[in-house]
């Protein structure tokens, strides 16, 4: 199998990681019980919507804790600052998109549009929990080192995309990041034209018609 080009530092080792620390993360809601369990979620999730809305630096921790109903000394029972919060969202969604990629080594062969608009589906799934984390990163702590590992798992989900698409295409690509590049911005942009925006587009056709054009370049 080919490796990713022009990412020498990304390897089965970054994924590794990235699964551990998220498993960590995953494991502390268990060890605080319930409630403090769901007042971290609580955060986590008005701070999804709070980079979204106003970008990671036009968030303050008290626009989250205002969000959250919550008291600074809260916040901080939780979170030493926004940027471990930044950090922990980052994790959690390199870690389920990872999973979301790695559906088609389970899939038939040969599939069915059928069992690619499914996939699609939980694509679409997975944007609904994270797309908003997802489309604010861009707007993240701007020192290099977080502009170089989001470049990254960026990269690197895309060439598994594509990977993955290549080994069932009747003429393979060259450039298998390419490929996924392109079927996951056409899903991303789709998503956020019906979910962010709102457009009076259906799902189903939306979702079909994504299939559709997988199928097409795997079939052609």
């Amino acid at each position: 199998m080919d490796e990713p080009p022009a990412v020498d530092a990304m390897d089965a080792t970054d994924a590794t990681d990235a699964v551990k620390a998220v498993d960590a993360v995953k494991a502390a809601p268990r060890a605080m019980g319930h409630r403090a369990a769901r007042t971290r979620g609580l955060i986590l999730d008005a701070s999804r919507r709070l980079f979204l809305e106003r970008g990671y630096a036009g968030t303050r921790v008290n626009n989250i804790t205002d969000a959250c109903g919550i008291s600074r000394a809260g916040f901080y029972t939780y979170f030493r600052d926004k940027r471990e919060i930044f950090d922990t969202l980052g994790e959690a969604t390199y870690h389920e998109i990872l999973q979301v990629m790695a559906r088609w080594e389970t899939m038939a062969r040969p599939c069915t549009q059928a069992d690619v608009a499914a996939w699609v589906w939980e694509y679409f799934a997975f944007m609904d929990r994270h797309g908003a984390f997802i489309l604010s990163a861009q707007s993240g702590p701007g020192d290099l080192a977080v502009g170089s590992a989001r470049n990254k798992m960026e990269l690197r989900v895309v060439w598994l995309l594509g990977v993955h698409l290549r080994g069932r295409q009747r003429t393979p690509t060259d450039a298998p990041e390419a490929l996924g590049l392109a079927v996951q911005s056409m899903m991303d942009r789709a998503w956020y034209h019906c979910h962010g925006q709102h457009l009076p587009v259906d799902d189903t056709d939306v979702v079909a018609t994504i299939a559709g054009f997988i199928m097409a370049v795997l079939t052609a």
